[in-house]
């Protein structure tokens, strides 16, 4: 009755809601243009080892806790680029990068250290150091880049002589840097370079933050509009859930925007707040305008009555499955972690106000179309297009009830065998083979590689501390260190990186011989722990390993750990609001194991794209990753709220037709008829926005959208609409069982609005076009008087 009287409210006031949303749009857009946004691409997770490392550098030596740069330059034509105009080229992109702003430049305090000559801490460790690592033979590695006969710090040469690599540091973390930074300072060595026609190639770490919304992004939008101009037959009716999706982004994700000068919000949490207020919004509007056009031709209702009721009944729908999805994010804040609750917080409040959009500003749009959201012309392609979905989903559900056992077994056997590739998963996070050959992430990676080794893709970082803060490193304590670590197998070099003015912590630099995503890099990580923990124990001091393996094990060390967690608490949740909603324990269960079997299937499909290169041509895709370590959790959340919204939806109309009586079978036509058409076509226009993601150029976003467009895929066609309708056929009346103390306990939702029509009757004529679908079974009956129902309704 609240939903009911809201949109007869909003319906009949509209210029009073739509000015209220309006106010607060313009509240969220001043905001952002006196505080811009400030996004971060760093995934931390607090309580890791390696984070906990470079938390500690940041205290003790400040100057080497920067965002870390790195460019190969590379000779186009062939040649040496340490000789001729090649070399003068390259000395000068090098002094451009340090001479730009927000770099560190190491010449400055390298210079003063030597002016100390012995009596430098870092002099004598870089002495120690270098005895210990050896001398390999000149022509089997890389050489620093020399300027008047000095070594130009930071600056390697390959074996060969075609590349360069320049590492370097920034003053701040990456994301933290004014907004061009990072460009600015690869066009100023792109600049010199190009006197002698070098590439300049930045690494993945020097990645900007990727563009929140693209081409394919709005050619998923376009295709969502093109499905509901189809499905609504109408341009005005298709154009009002377009509106709502778009509102709710601008309020959801703007307003997370104001709030990234208070908290660290990742780029991630802006996109999956994106996809999921453009899915949602569009979806929860074409619900309900679906039924108010339903109850216009079918009841022949006003359209100030049928806007009402249409938001009393799927309102209502639309409400609770909005909090199935809020209650799934909200479930990511049982884990602690920062980075997850951000993403969480933000994706559930988009949410939300794309719900309350649908239920205050969709009925005020209604308001102000009026009679004209079914028009002659519309009412003529409504009723002829209506009546053909309806056929075929009527088709469809006979079909399935009728052969409930193949159905079952096929719907239960797609997602099993899709599900293959998991078992062979792996996890890592985004690095530059991650990303497309035509990027120059790629290219770096790949040039590197070639060049160098695929190790120096992705150095280690070794922080060497003295338990004792009043005593130094000792030059001895640093060979020992820097020897064992040399003779770790698969360890390429070990060099000095930097150490605090006082000595007493020393930044040592680990060329593994693998890539950053490895399986030896990464068993490398957990030799050199073990190896550390005794040379700590033996010689004082303190050692930890950070960088990019270090921090992609941690990560995923930590999310593998709390996903069962997360699984068993959004579980537990969720199933209390169905078995809430549909007053069923067989529904419920049913649904559950119904999203076990769509993210297993998502999670292969994910693997075998991704991590196997199995029809990456199809996406545009030319890239084998692991998949990344965050996905995982964040899919099952948003996947299980996105899933249970179409269980609401299908669910809820074969329930509607079992209450009227409807024997089994005919309750499950009945409710495909009504609902499978909208959920086909809301399906297909999440299926399509979230698909526009994977050609984002950033590999998170990639993984994230195909992960989202193939879960939503399988579950909506292979799982809501065969495997949950053979289920309800097969189960027939025990799909409604519930224990009697039970269905006593439990409130009555009236999810369907039952109460709605039983208090306010249909007016004139069509409450007698209505009346041949009087309830013969009130909205809280229990299991017995259903079935007495439906025998009575046999018998009739």
């Amino acid at each position: 009755m609240l939903l009911y009287r809201l949109g007869r409210l909003a319906y009949g006031r509209p210029w009073y809601v739509v000015v209220g949303w309006l106010a607060v749009v313009c509240t969220v857009v001043t905001l952002l243009a006196v505080n811009p946004a400030k996004l971060s691409n760093e995934v931390r997770i607090d309580g890791t080892p390696a984070q906990a490392v470079i938390d500690d550098l940041a205290k003790s030596l400040p100057e080497a806790a920067g965002g870390q740069g790195m460019v190969a330059f590379h000779v186009r034509g062939g040649g040496r680029i340490d000789g001729g105009q090649s070399r003068v080229a390259l000395l000068a992109a090098v002094n451009a990068v340090y001479g730009h702003d927000h770099v560190v430049d190491p010449r400055k305090a390298l210079a003063g250290e030597l002016a100390k000559g012995a009596k430098s801490p870092l002099v004598r460790a870089q002495a120690a150091v270098t005895g210990a690592a050896g001398q390999p033979a000149a022509d089997q590695s890389p050489v620093a880049l020399q300027d008047d006969g000095r070594p130009v710090p930071g600056v390697i040469v390959s074996a060969d002589g075609s590349t360069a690599l320049m590492q370097f540091q920034f003053d701040q973390q990456t994301y933290e840097l004014p907004t061009g930074t990072i460009e600015s300072t690869v066009r100023a060595a792109q600049q010199q370079a190009d006197r002698a026609h070098l590439d300049v190639l930045p690494s993945a770490s020097m990645m900007e933050l990727p563009e929140i919304m693209g081409v394919g992004e709005v050619a998923g939008v376009v295709v969502a509009a093109v499905v509901l101009l189809v499905t609504l037959g109408s341009l005005v009716a298709a154009g009002l859930p377009l509106i709502i999706a778009l509102m709710g982004v601008t309020v959801g994700v703007g307003g997370t925007f104001t709030l990234s000068r208070v908290f660290e919000i990742h780029s991630l949490t802006a996109v999956l707040a994106l996809m999921l207020g453009l899915a949602v919004g569009i979806d929860y509007a074409l619900f309900i305008v679906t039924r108010q056009r339903r109850l216009i031709l079918h009841q022949g209702l006003d359209a100030h009555e049928a806007a009402g009721r249409a938001t009393g009944t799927a309102g209502s729908a639309v409400f609770f499955a909005g909090a199935t999805v809020v209650i799934a994010l909200a479930g990511l804040l049982v884990v602690g972690i920062t980075l997850l609750t951000t993403m969480a917080l933000a994706a559930a409040a988009t949410v939300a106000i794309s719900v309350l959009l649908a239920l205050t500003l969709l009925p005020a749009l209604l308001g102000l179309v009026g009679e004209r959201i079914c028009s002659d012309t519309a009412r003529s392609r409504l009723q002829q297009h209506t009546s053909t979905a309806r056929t075929r989903a009527a088709v469809w559900g006979s079909l399935v009830a009728r052969h409930k056992y193949p159905t079952l077994v096929a719907a239960f056997l797609i997602p099993l065998v899709l599900a293959v590739p998991a078992l062979g998963m792996k996890m890592g996070l985004p690095s530059g083979a991650s990303y497309n050959p035509d990027t120059a992430q790629r290219q770096s990676y790949d040039v590197v590689s070639a060049a160098f080794g695929p190790g120096y893709n992705g150095p280690l970082m070794i922080v060497v501390h003295s338990v004792d803060a009043s005593r130094p490193l000792s030059p001895a304590t640093l060979t020992t260190v820097a020897s064992v670590l040399k003779g770790t197998k698969d360890v390429v070099s070990v060099s000095l990186a930097g150490m605090n003015s006082n000595g007493t912590t020393a930044v040592l630099g680990l060329v593994p011989g693998a890539g950053p995503n490895d399986d030896g890099t990464k068993n490398l990580v957990t030799a050199v722990r073990a190896k550390s923990a005794q040379i700590g124990d033996r010689y004082g001091v303190r050692i930890g390993i950070t960088g990019f393996t270090a921090l992609a094990t941690d990560v995923s060390d930590r999310l593998a750990d709390v996903l069962p967690l997360y699984v068993i608490t959004v579980l537990g949740l969720s199933l209390m609001v169905l078995l809430l909603v549909f007053r069923s324990v067989v529904v419920p269960t049913m649904a559950t194991l119904g999203f076990l079997l769509s993210i297993a299937a998502t999670f292969g499909i994910t693997t075998a794209v991704f991590q196997w290169g199995w029809l990456q041509t199809l996406f545009g895709l030319d890239a084998k990753a692991p998949v990344v370590s965050l996905l995982p959790i964040i899919v099952t959340g948003v996947l299980y709220g996105l899933a249970m919204d179409y269980q609401m939806f299908l669910v809820t109309s074969i329930r509607e037709a079992r209450m009227h009586g409807d024997t089994p079978f005919r309750a499950t036509v009945s409710g495909i008829a009504h609902a499978g058409a909208v959920v086909v076509a809301a399906a297909t226009i999440m299926v399509s926005v979230f698909a526009g993601f994977i050609f984002n150029p950033q590999p998170m976003i990639k993984q994230a959208g195909l992960a989202l467009a193939a879960g939503i895929l399988i579950d909506a066609f292979v799982v809501r609409m065969a495997f949950i309708p053979a289920t309800m056929a097969l189960a027939g009346e025990k799909a409604w069982w519930i224990p009697r103390w039970l269905d006593r306990l439990l409130p009555n939702l009236d999810v369907e609005g039952d109460t709605l029509a039983q208090k306010i009757l249909l007016p004139g004529p069509a409450r007698q076009q209505g009346a041949r679908t009087v309830r013969k079974v009130s909205p809280g009956a229990g299991h017995a008087q259903v079935g007495a129902a439906s025998r009575k309704a046999r018998k009739d």
